[in-house]
């Protein structure tokens, strides 16, 4: 029997203007599937002029200038309903969705519809909500008492994946989406009987309990800063951008 880790899986990623989910924009996006554990990866990718100036800051990180989205991205309604279809299409053909922190890019993406096409990735899943696979949440889930960061570059290093050009949509995507087999593997005596979509409402609880824990350490620590328990998606604000 191929356990689910093995199989077919999906794996999304943005580059943005900032860390704001509220407010920040997406300029760049890529959704990358693999059949089967050490297939071929089909990735497609977006380049999205956000209509903002990006932040310095930002193109730091990704590299991503103002004059490069001018020349060579697209008006982003149209790419984020490209976006959300081919979610759905995920969705709908049962294919697991891997995330890196999908509270982030998945909330993010729902704002831009909202912004852009009047509507929200729930509007476009229809009945067949995503099953998110998150590696963050799975690793501090099943090692939770490991120290040090958990980022995609620091967890990619812990489970031995390659990690080819960082903050690149695509690159990001495919790494999570290998990052997620490699967590299945090291944790199989735990995972292999759930199925996606039962570990899909596990994260959700135990997202909610690990945010729990670092709000209580904020509040501690006198750090003014709120946790959202809410996952893979937030709810939205009345105030958003």
């Amino acid at each position: 029997m191929t356990h689910w880790y093995e199989g077919p899986l999906a794996a999304f990623d943005t580059e943005t203007t900032g860390v704001d989910v509220e407010g920040d924009r997406i300029v760049s996006a890529a959704l990358v599937l693999q059949d089967a554990a050490g297939g071929r990866m089909r990735v497609t990718r977006w380049l999205v002029n956000p209509g903002v100036p990006v932040p310095p800051g930002a193109t730091e990180i990704h590299g991503l200038t103002d004059d490069h989205l001018q020349r060579n991205g697209r008006w982003p309604a149209p790419v984020v309903e490209e976006i959300a279809r081919a979610l759905a299409e995920q969705s709908a053909a049962g294919r697991p969705l891997v995330v890196m922190n999908a509270p982030f890019d998945l909330t993010l993406l729902d704002r831009e519809l909202k912004r852009h096409r009047a509507s929200s990735l729930a509007g476009y899943l229809g009945t067949t909500p995503l099953c998110v696979l998150d590696p963050r949440v799975l690793d501090k889930h099943l090692d939770r008492y490991r120290k040090g960061r958990r980022t995609l570059t620091d967890l990619c290093e812990l489970y031995g994946v390659v990690l080819d050009g960082a903050h690149d949509a695509a690159a990001d995507a495919a790494a999570s989406l290998e990052l997620v087999r490699a967590v299945g593997r090291r944790f199989a005596t735990r995972l292999e009987r759930l199925t996606p979509a039962e570990l899909h409402t596990l994260q959700a609880v135990w997202h909610a309990a690990q945010a729990r824990g670092l709000q209580a350490w904020f509040t501690r620590s006198g750090t003014p800063e709120t946790v959202d328990p809410a996952w893979p998606l937030r709810p939205e604000l009345s105030a958003a951008a």
